[in-house]
């Protein structure tokens, strides 16, 4: 049993939103008193710094650890050395942003409280509750995920997240006050008119992964200002979101509870970058060349490559009533 067992119930119940893509919301995730001491424990309320060293001595007393994330670099000297002037870098992340970030996950929670919903995030139980909701098998997938801070000039463009990961999820745990008006929070966009065509595309190209596209390509719906809300889908062509984070971290950091479900077995993808989806010509872009693995299935006998199908994918075609897969454009 787990203090936060109740959060299983919100979620299992949680109605499905259908703007600007299906998702669950969740708002007040957390009872009050949780809440409170979530995020006036010492490793979430991190005291305010002096400059961007003293907070980086701050967060590593606290547990934290700098982790690979996109829209971030991990070099801490060049992460400082850029955020002095936030001038362009040729350290840019990505062609469709223009800043870049640094994630801190805390490794090693000390308070009670973050050290018991570490292992709830973690836990089988939980992450049964968010496959299901997804339509898919915890067993067909991995878990990933913890407590984070996002840095300022943490920015990731629009883009629905790749074709490996089956589920994400995120909860605001900021700290500090005002967070709900500041500028990092996290944008749930659609394609505007004219680029509706690369959903089209993701739509019927199976075999082309899913990419980060130009801010300027969407539109935003909606954003999740909320403190303890929670916001859960299952990506798909059209689940686009992104961030760019502007302000003062000093005093207070973007901070979340946010983690995956990623599919264990994940096929051979061909990348399609958004230069050549700015292009048009679609048609020109082919499925990956067969391997001699693929070669192999295809002179198997149709019963053994359906036994071998039913147990490599069982569960990602077989959603619940209540999962985010049954979409039409």
């Amino acid at each position: 049993m787990s203090r936060f067992d109740y959060i299983l119930d919100k979620v299992s119940k949680a109605p499905v939103s259908k703007e600007p893509f299906r998702h669950i919301y969740i708002p007040n995730l957390f009872s009050a008193e949780d809440f409170s001491e979530i995020t006036n424990s010492p490793e979430v309320g991190i005291p305010p710094a002096s400059s961007d060293e003293d907070l980086f001595s701050k967060l590593y007393a606290s547990g934290y650890r700098i982790i690979e994330f996109p829209g971030c670099i991990t070099d801490q000297g060049a992460y400082t050395a850029w955020h002095q002037t936030k001038g362009l870098s040729s350290e840019k992340v990505h062609t469709a942003c223009e800043g870049f970030g640094m994630t801190l996950r805390l490794i090693a929670p000390k308070s009670d409280v973050l050290d018991e919903l570490n292992r709830f995030l973690t836990g089988e139980e939980f992450n049964s509750v968010l496959a299901d909701r997804c339509g898919v098998k915890l067993s067909d997938c991995s878990i990933d995920g913890g407590i984070q801070k996002y840095l300022d000039g943490y920015e990731i463009s629009p883009h629905p997240d790749v074709r490996a990961k089956a589920g994400t999820f995120m909860v605001n745990i900021n700290p500090h006050n005002g967070a709900e008006s500041l500028n990092h929070h996290t944008h749930y966009m659609r394609f505007v008119e004219e680029r509706k065509y690369v959903r089209d595309f993701w739509e019927r190209a199976g075999f082309a992964d899913r990419c980060w596209v130009p801010w300027a390509w969407c539109e935003t719906a909606k954003t999740q200002p909320e403190n303890n809300s929670m916001v859960l889908f299952s990506p798909s062509n059209d689940t686009l979101h992104a961030v760019k984070a502007e302000y003062d971290h000093l005093r207070g950091q973007r901070t979340q509870l946010y983690g995956n479900l990623w599919y264990k077995n994940k096929p051979k993808m061909v990348q399609v970058e958004w230069e050549e989806l700015a292009k048009g010509d679609l048609d020109a872009i082919k499925p990956p060349r067969a391997t001699i693995k693929d070669v192999a299935r295809a002179v198997l006998p149709s019963s053994v490559r359906d036994a071998l199908s039913s147990v490599a994918g069982s569960g990602r075609n077989k959603p619940n009533a209540d999962s985010f897969h049954s979409r039409k454009y």
